[in-house]
């Protein structure tokens, strides 16, 4: 069973893991590698896997104009 994808963009696949960690965050796909991005409390980069510099602000920027929309689908994914 794949992770639920959130949404996609300009290459890159944002999407949860199931219960991975209770921190909200979401994971970035890319071809060239994958980071993870904590939400709260300020949106941060929690890991990179070989994204360039560029990259990753590229999925920083996706992830901050997509905020509401992640922080929403989480909590329809992970119901507490």
């Amino acid at each position: 069973m794949n992770p639920p994808t959130v949404f996609r963009e300009r290459g890159y696949r944002f999407y949860f893991f199931s219960r991975e960690e209770l921190r909200m965050h979401v994971h970035v796909q890319h071809a060239d590698g994958e980071a993870k991005f904590w939400l709260e409390p300020i949106i941060a980069l929690a890991q990179n896997f070989n994204l360039s510099a560029q990259e990753l602000k590229e999925a920083e920027n996706l992830v901050k104009s997509h905020e509401q929309e992640i922080k929403n689908a989480w909590h329809k994914h992970f119901p507490s």
